[in-house]
């Protein structure tokens, strides 16, 4: 595994390819890819890129963290920006869960959806948008039996 991170950093070319399955945007793609495949009716497909979106935000998120903190106390931008950068993809994280579990329900299978459902209440609190959907998800799943009615919410 060294030897293909020790060709990307003496190829500036193949560093950029690299890095450009790094972002907000990859993630964004494989989403609207994941979409395009529920629209033609291939599940399996749609599956899989909803997985590598899941994926891929999930190491985004994590590697943001993982600047922000080595940054704190020397630069006060650099945590800022990867704090900003952390939060969009955690934004996308929680949009491939909602689309995955929506997928797994409609296969059939809600009991699959209820982590991914969970992860986004736990991550974007239950007050949030999302967070609201994916409790009332868990709601109308069974998971959970008592309705939650956000001060302002729908």
């Amino acid at each position: 595994m060294a030897a293909p991170a020790a060709r990307a950093q003496s190829d500036p070319a193949q560093t950029q390819a690299v890095t450009g399955a790094f972002d907000a945007n990859a993630v964004r793609t494989l989403l609207s890819r994941g979409d395009a495949a529920v629209a033609a009716g291939n599940l399996g497909e749609a599956r899989r890129l909803y997985d590598e979106a899941r994926t891929a935000s999930r190491n985004l998120v994590g590697f943001y963290r993982s600047i922000a903190g080595a940054f704190r106390g020397l630069d006060a931008r650099i945590p800022r920006e990867m704090d900003d950068k952390g939060r969009q993809a955690l934004d996308l994280l929680t949009q491939a869960n909602l689309r995955l579990a929506a997928l797994l329900r409609r296969q059939g299978q809600p009991e699959v959806a209820v982590p991914l459902l969970v992860e986004v209440v736990t991550a974007m609190t239950p007050a949030s948008e999302q967070g609201r959907k994916a409790y009332q998800q868990l709601l109308e799943i069974g998971f959970v039996s008592t309705p939650y009615a956000a001060a302002g919410g729908s």
